[in-house]
C-alpha cells in the first residue's frame, strides 16, 4: 500500500505541529486510502523504520495536537550526505511513498533538494516552512516567527514597565545567528520615541563592544534607563560573531556541528561584565532569553497558528502533484500559501534588509511597519507619571 510521509525538523515552534495537522487532514483527504506515517525524529525515524500511523487520528486529537506547542514526531537537526541521502531514498522505497512532506527550515529544504535531485522513483518532495528566526527566503514570513516575535515583544516592553519604576540597563538576548528579526520584532510597539527597545544589536549590522557602552551611556543618561535587544548572533566588521572571541577567553563552546554555541548565556556574562565594568553603580542586568520564545505555551498567535495549517495542507496538495517548498506570500492585504522550487529556498539564508535600519542599533519606520504588520497590537498602557 502507497503512503504519505511527514516529518518535521530543527527546533520546535508554536505552531509547528499545526503544519502537521493541515497535512494530514489534507492527504487524508485527498486519498482516503493511503497510509499517512509520520517519521520519528525526522530523517533519524525513516533509517530505522521509526514510524507512527497519523491516518487514525480523531478530529479532537488533531486539534489538541496542533494547539500543543512543541515538535509532535520529534525533530533532528541531521544533515544527510550522499551517501546517506541513498539510504533514505531505499526507506522511502520500501513504505511506498508517494510523498515526502518534511517540516523545517533551510537545513531542511536542503535535505529535500537533495533528496529530489537524487530520487529517481515517484515520490515527491515538499518543503513545508518553519523557522522562529524568519530566515527563509520566498517568505513574506514564516510560519512560528509570530508567536515567538510577540513573546519577545511582551518581555521587552513588560521590562520597560519595570526599568521605568526602578531605573537602570537591561540587555535581552535573543536567538538568532545570522538574521535579526526576532530581536527587532519589539521596535513594532514603539508608540513612542522613548519606548523600548531603545537600542536594537543585530548579525546584519556591525557590532562593536565599545560602540555599544557609549550607546548605552547616551540613552541611559536621557532617559535614566537603557533597554536593549541583542541577537545572539552579533558580529563584527569582518562578520566574525562576538561569541567567537569568547572562545579565547575559554568563555564559550562549539557544538557538535562546529558552530559556536549561542543559547547557552556565554555572550550574556560577557555582556554583564562590561556593563558592569562602564557602570558599577547601575542597576545592570542581563537576560538570555533562550528556548523560551520558540515554542511558549502562554503566546501562540492565532494568526500564525491558522498560517501554519494552511502551509501544511498546501504542502499535502502539492504533494500529490510535484516538489517544491511552501512559501507564505503577501499581496498587501492578504498573506496566501503558494509553492516554489526547492532550489530557490534550500540552504539560503534571509537577512533583515538595509532599508529596515535607521542606523545600525535602530529601525526605519519601514522596519517597524513591517513587524507592526504580523505582530498583534500593543496592550493600552497606562504610565502617565513616570
Amino acid at each position: 500500500m502507497s503512503s504519505f510521509i511527514i516529518a518535521q525538523g530543527g527546533g520546535p515552534t508554536a505552531v509547528i505541529n499545526q503544519t502537521l495537522c493541515g497535512a494530514i487532514a489534507a492527504a487524508r483527504e485527498l486519498d482516503p486510502s493511503i497510509r499517512i506515517l509520520g517519521a520519528r525524529h525526522g530523517i533519524r525515524g525513516l533509517l530505522s523504520g521509526d514510524v507512527v500511523d497519523l491516518g487514525g487520528l480523531s478530529t479532537d486529537q488533531l486539534l489538541r495536537l496542533g494547539n500543543t506547542p512543541n515538535s509532535g514526531l520529534g525533530s533532528t537537526r541531521d544533515k544527510p550526505d550522499p551517501d546517506r541521502c541513498d539510504a533514505i531514498l531505499e526507506a522511502l522505497e520500501r513504505f511506498e511513498a508517494r510523498a515526502f512532506v518534511y517540516i523545517g527550515g533551510n537545513d531542511t529544504a536542503g535535505t529535500l533538494e537533495l533528496l529530489r535531485a537524487r530520487s529517481t522513483g515517484a515520490c515527491r518532495f515538499v518543503h513545508a516552512p518553519k523557522t522562529i528566526d524568519n530566515d527563509l527566503v520566498e517568505n513574506d514570513h514564516v510560519p512560528g516567527f509570530i508567536s515567538a516575535a510577540t513573546f519577545v515583544a511582551q518581555a521587552i516592553a513588560s521590562v520597560d514597565l519595570d526599568f521605568r519604576a526602578m531605573p537602570g540597563i537591561y540587555v535581552a538576548i535573543v536567538m538568532g545567528r545570522h538574521a535579526g528579526f526576532l530581536t527587532a520584532a519589539p521596535a513594532a510597539w514603539q508608540s513612542d520615541p522613548d519606548d523600548a527597545p531603545h537600542l536594537v544589536y543585530t548579525p546584519e549590522q556591525p557590532f562593536g563592544l565599545e560602540r555599544f557602552l557609549g550607546e548605552v551611556e547616551a540613552v541611559y543618561a536621557r532617559l535614566g534607563r537603557c533597554v536593549v535587544a541583542m541577537s545572539e548572533g552579533v558580529q563584527d566588521e569582518a562578520g566574525t560573531a562576538f561569541a567567537e572571541a569568547l572562545l579565547k577567553t575559554g568563555l564559550a563552546d562549539r557544538d557538535q556541528h562546529g558552530n559556536v554555541q549561542l543559547s547557552g548565556g556565554d555572550l550574556g556574562l560577557e555582556i554583564q561584565r562590561a556593563l558592569k565594568g562602564r557602570f558599577p553603580k547601575a542597576r545592570a542586568r542581563v537576560d538570555t532569553l533562550g528556548y523560551l520564545p520558540r515554542g511558549f505555551l502562554g503566546v501562540i498567535d492565532p494568526v500564525d497558528r491558522a498560517e501554519a495549517h494552511a502551509a501544511g495542507a498546501l504542502a499535502a496538495r502539492r504533494a500529490f502533484e510535484e516538489s517544491g517548498s511552501v512559501v507564505l506570500t503577501h499581496d498587501g492585504q492578504r498573506t496566501l500559501p503558494a509553492l516554489v522550487p526547492l532550489d530557490r529556498v534550500a540552504g539560503r539564508t534571509r537577512h533583515m534588509p538595509q532599508e529596515f535600519f535607521a542606523g545600525q542599533s535602530t529601525l526605519s519606520e519601514r522596519g517597524r511597519g513591517y513587524f507592526r504588520r504580523l505582530l498583534p497590537s500593543r496592550p493600552d498602557l497606562y504610565t502617565p507619571f513616570l
